[in-house]
């Protein structure tokens, strides 16, 4: 679930610091040698003929603010008066994303963070007594609450008795939720939400 992607003030530099991260990095084991488009090159102001969906569900949601549900709808009002298509979709499984998310990134913090233990990587611990003393230090002193909380949560979710009914069933709604957007983007162009 660890992803980077860029938050900012609009498209333009969206698609400016997208280039700039995009593409293989020699120091990044995790990131992948293939071809990228040019961001900024494929901006275009024209969506004229562009089909965008409107996730109907999105917009049902109890916890969305209907000032935030307004302005986007309001947008999407713009966009259709400047020839954009758009239609309403669906995303049956989108009410699960939060439950998956929480299940699968606590199991994989748990996972993730194990190496953390004040030998090889990250924190070390300043007084113990022992390797199990200095494992228990650099954990307790180097992880705060909330990493605490997930990696509690997390090794649960993937311990013998629990991990199909846990994390093996989290897994398989993100396959659900996978499926949806797939569809959706076999419909239209983009999503407003």
């Amino acid at each position: 679930l660890d992803q980077i992607g860029p938050v900012a003030r609009d498209v333009r530099d969206c698609a400016a610091v997208m280039n700039a991260i995009c593409g293989k990095d020699a120091a990044d084991g995790t990131s992948l040698d293939i071809a990228y488009p040019d961001y900024l090159a494929a901006l275009s102001s024209n969506v004229k003929g562009m089909k965008i969906g409107l996730p109907k569900e999105c917009f049902k949601n109890k916890g969305l603010d209907s000032e935030v549900a307004a302005r986007v709808l309001d947008a999407a009002k713009v966009l259709e008066a400047n020839g954009a298509i758009i239609e309403e979709i669906s995303l049956p499984f989108i009410d699960y994303v939060i439950p998956a998310y929480y299940i699968i990134a606590a199991a994989e913090a748990s996972s993730n963070l194990s190496r953390f233990d004040g030998v090889k990587y990250g924190f070390r611990a300043e007084n113990y007594d022992g390797l199990t003393d200095l494992y228990n230090a650099t954990r307790s002193e180097g992880f705060g609450d909330e990493v605490k909380r997930r990696i509690i949560l997390g090794t649960y979710a993937l311990s013998a008795g629990y991990y199909d009914a846990w994390y093996g069933s989290a897994q398989k709604v993100r396959t659900l939720i996978i499926e949806d957007f797939k569809k959706a983007f076999e419909q239209v162009d983009l999503l407003v939400a």
